[in-house]
């Protein structure tokens, strides 16, 4: 069934459920459907349709969902404007053949409105402000049209747009209830009130809201109270499922410490955006009960693989180490340098496989060609499997240093470090070095009320990995720098401490 026609299905099969918790309002899941027929109507009138492209920098609400909904269904593709980009970053944005801007009140900023320079901008409050034509719902999008560009995290200064057909959110585990594997029907049935925050411009976000409204649950968006969203929006709103990243799961667990929060509605966390060591994974499940998800996913491909409460609760020690086995229809594959497929428990470059995969980068075919095989997806992760089926990731291939001509990766340091007693978080880069051609510096923040030994991470870290992937500086800092993406920032790290990243 093409997207988005499950949802809508599901809208229409309980009208007086309610969809949405905004504050004081509830919008019911009629009411949500007749904001997309309204608002599609809209859209239509403003000469959007199959094809045609529609930027959204919206505010997180009903009707700002209810309008991508509606672009959706006219068939436009979709450019996920995320918060945060710099001018420059903005106009790359939005030079991807858009023909229009949406934007509400929280989000027409004069910096965004001059990006957008000549393009038509329909601002959210006065599309639905048009007298309702009463036009019918009538889906008009196309299987092998690009239904969404979603965005990398830009690390390298120019977002790529990661092209995602209808076709591709067709076979989505997540749009599809009907494809649903026993994980994915316990996360949806966990997710009966549902914190969504952050921005509806990420996939992840729309890829974990799904479930929620597929499986009859309540997305409930939390007003701001000044304070932290975890974990006090899950006492306020009783919320039972949501996504954290590990840098705010973190500052939980450190509030959780301090204060009596009680957050024992929650039934399911999914825990995503970078990797977290096995004994806080350890630690974060003992805190808060087998609600524990871990998930392993890129904008390029979506969620790829999941470990479950069942699987830290009841599976061998070594599994906290992991992220999990692939979603049912997910393929993966380890290869070597030479592109051959290793022996179970060989190390090598992850390579996915699915049927919603991006189609590849917008307008960068050669970074099409570089990173889309025969169907196969170049994650740039590095890892293994185990017999079951077990994902094990080691670091990326591009997260290297290069110490005196030599590779090293900043993932297996980082482990090594977190696995000290006195070590919470541990991020590692490299910058420049007059002598050793790039330096490795590593960044971590303590456990509660510990004081690390640099030399006895240093000897750890010779130890365990060698001469060339010891530090050259150990910094101790009391949190770390968070991009847009919600992920560390390490380009901050180094940026704050004296240190450049190329």
């Amino acid at each position: 069934m093409l997207f988005p026609h499950p949802l809508l299905d599901a809208l229409r099969d309980s009208p007086g459920s309610p969809a949405f918790e905004h504050g004081p309002r509830t919008v019911s899941r009629g009411e949500l459907l007749d904001l997309i027929r309204r608002l599609a109507g809209a859209l239509a009138q403003a000469g959007l349709g199959p094809g045609r492209g529609v930027a959204v920098r919206t505010g997180v609400s009903p009707e700002a969902f209810a309008a991508q909904l509606a672009a959706h269904a006219l068939g436009c593709r979709v450019v996920g404007v995320r918060p945060g980009y710099p001018a420059g970053q903005l106009a790359h944005v939005l030079g991807m053949q858009v023909d229009a801007l949406l934007v509400d009140g929280s989000t027409a900023t004069p910096g965004l409105l001059t990006a957008a320079g000549p393009l038509p901008v329909l601002p959210l409050e006065e599309l639905l402000a048009r007298p309702d034509d009463g036009r019918p719902l009538i889906v008009t999008a196309r299987p092998d049209d690009v239904a969404a560009l979603t965005f990398t995290s830009g690390s390298t200064g120019r977002p790529k747009g990661c092209a995602i057909t209808y076709r591709a959110l067709s076979e989505h585990w997540a749009w599809q209830p009907r494809r649903w594997g026993p994980v994915a029907a316990e996360l949806a049935a966990a997710f009966e009130r549902y914190l969504l925050f952050g921005t509806l411009a990420s996939m992840v976000v729309l890829e974990f809201l799904a479930p929620c409204l597929l499986g009859g649950g309540t997305a409930v968006i939390p007003e701001d109270d000044g304070r932290p969203v975890f974990p006090y929006a899950i006492e306020r709103y009783r919320i039972t499922g949501s996504i954290i990243t590990v840098p705010r799961l973190y500052q939980m667990l450190g509030l959780l410490r301090d204060e009596a929060v009680d957050v024992g509605s929650l039934r399911a966390l999914m825990v995503s955006g970078s990797p977290i060591s096995p004994s806080r994974l350890a630690a974060a499940a003992q805190r808060l009960g087998p609600v524990i998800y871990q998930g392993y996913g890129q904008t390029e491909a979506g969620n790829i693989a999941m470990l479950t409460p069942g699987d830290i609760a009841h599976g061998p020690a070594r599994l906290l180490a992991s992220v999990g086995r692939p979603h049912p229809g997910v393929e993966i594959s380890v290869w070597d340098e030479e592109d051959r497929e290793v022996a179970t428990g060989g190390t090598g470059e992850i390579h996915v496989r699915s049927p919603y995969l991006m189609s590849g980068y917008w307008g960068q075919p050669e970074e099409t060609r570089d990173t889309l095989r025969d169907g196969w997806l170049r994650t740039r992760d590095l890892g293994h499997l185990d017999e079951e089926g077990y994902l094990y990731l080691v670091g990326r291939t591009r997260d290297v240093i290069m110490v005196n001509a030599m590779v090293v990766y900043a993932g297996p340091i980082e482990r090594v470090l977190t696995g000290h007693p006195d070590v919470e978080e541990a991020y590692v880069a490299g910058a420049p070095d007059e002598l050793t051609g790039e330096a490795v510096h590593a960044f971590v923040v303590p456990a509660a009320g510990r004081d690390p030994d640099r030399d006895a991470l240093t000897a750890l870290v010779r130890a365990e990995l060698g001469d060339d992937s010891v530090p050259r500086t150990i910094t101790v800092v009391s949190a770390v720098p968070v991009a847009a993406s919600g992920k560390p920032d390490k380009r901050a790290l180094l940026d704050r401490h004296g240190g450049r990243m190329f």
